[in-house]
């Protein structure tokens, strides 16, 4: 059974300095180079969810956007 069936290969140009890190972190581990460069970009993609949550925030205390409110969401789609 392939265990890649929900994969899409891309190809990364790195700094040296990362790649040799990358490299030496792998190696490390005993952990593919994917799975570290994985695990790293999902880790990232939590900060920058936080980031993008508090930049939401602060627009809303600023009032340069107005919350909706959930029963007005419901409503448009009829739920």
């Amino acid at each position: 059974m392939n265990k890649y069936v929900n994969v899409t290969k891309m190809s990364i140009t790195l700094d040296n300095s990362v790649a040799n890190e990358l490299n030496a972190l792998a190696k490390e581990l005993n952990e593919k180079k994917s799975h570290v460069i994985e695990n790293a970009l999902m880790l990232y993609f939590d900060m920058l969810d936080e980031k993008i949550s508090d930049k939401r925030l602060r627009e809303v205390a600023e009032g340069s956007v107005t919350p909706i409110s959930a029963e007005e969401v419901w409503k448009e789609l009829g739920i």
